[in-house]
């Protein structure tokens, strides 16, 4: 690590990422809408917000949350978090804070037992408490609605908080592409003593993602799907934030001399390795030949893919 800093140092890596007139206005499926319109509807019958974000803390907490967050007590779950270098934690915190976000969990859902998950309904019965449940005096049981942008894990939440207080099996269908919970509010049950449920709701994005970086940060997470923004400027833009955060992992992995800055080179190494290659017609002098060259498309959904594994390394992207 310490020569590739050295390399780092002398290499001329960009500084600003070139998003080539990009734009994001179209990431925003209708259904979504709709989506947000439900859930502000049944806002009363539920006693606290559970937001879930990934390991991109910042970019991309829907701000249309905003007024739905204001009236009902809330909780962040940054979920993920076997993937985030966690580092910085305490500037985290004090950067939410400074949001208005004080009750805060770090889960790892996927984990088999993971201490925090089994703190977020404990962490939720606590937050109501301290605070009016409105319409809800009466009820002898609790409503808690998982929030969140597409892809970031709030249907592993609800499967491993039925796990861990239940000891059941799962009741949400979980997919590692935004989109898979389309069905608005489905209602299940996550504690016994008392009668918690959850509100499963489908993610929803901003209707206006603030910059072409955040969109590309959550393209990258996961939460936006690939073709809409395309493999490789995502595979470019993630070689750029390797580099820039000193996360040179990928250079070991895919046999390169030293960390690139170079998109081409490092995909063209990728498909090497992996044996990705594609045939394609060439026009030559002495007619059309076949020719063998790397499959560079393959490459980046690799690389891509490798990020999201947490293969890279851990990376906070924020």
């Amino acid at each position: 690590m310490r020569l590739y800093r050295t390399l780092c140092s002398v290499s001329k890596f960009r500084t600003v990422f070139d998003f080539a007139g990009r734009d994001v206005a179209h990431w925003f499926p209708g259904h979504m809408a709709k989506g947000l319109k439900q859930m502000r509807a049944s806002l009363k019958s539920v006693d606290c917000i559970i937001e879930i974000h990934d390991h991109i803390p910042f970019s991309g907490r829907n701000p249309a949350f905003q007024e739905t967050l204001d009236v009902r007590p809330h909780l962040l779950v940054l979920n993920k978090m076997d993937l985030a270098d966690l580092s910085k934690k305490q500037n985290i915190l004090k950067r939410l804070e400074k949001q208005g976000v004080r009750e805060v969990l770090f889960t790892d859902c996927l984990k088999q037992k993971d201490e925090n998950v089994q703190k977020v309904v404990p962490m939720a019965l606590e937050i109501i408490q301290r605070n009016p449940r409105f319409h809800r005096e009466e009820s002898t049981n609790y409503r808690l609605m998982v929030i969140g942008v597409p892809n970031v894990g709030k249907s592993s939440l609800i499967n491993s908080l039925r796990r861990t207080n239940l000891k059941k099996g799962r009741a949400s269908r979980v997919g590692g592409e935004p989109g898979i919970t389309k069905a608005v509010l489905t209602k299940i049950q996550v504690y016994e003593r008392p009668i918690v449920f959850l509100l499963d709701t489908p993610g929803v994005l901003p209707p206006k993602i603030e910059s072409v970086e955040t969109g590309m940060k959550l393209a990258l997470c996961g939460t936006i799907l690939d073709h809409l923004v395309g493999e490789d400027i995502m595979a470019d833009y993630l070689l750029y934030s390797l580099n820039r955060l000193e996360k040179f992992s990928y250079v070991e992995k895919y046999d390169l001399q030293e960390p690139s800055d170079n998109i081409q080179h490092v995909l063209k190494r990728i498909a090497v390795k992996l044996g990705k290659t594609q045939r394609v017609k060439a026009i030559t002098g002495v007619g059309n030949i076949t020719v063998t060259i790397p499959n560079y498309s393959a490459a980046a959904y690799h690389f891509i893919r490798a990020f999201r594994k947490g293969e890279l390394g851990q990376v906070l992207l924020d």
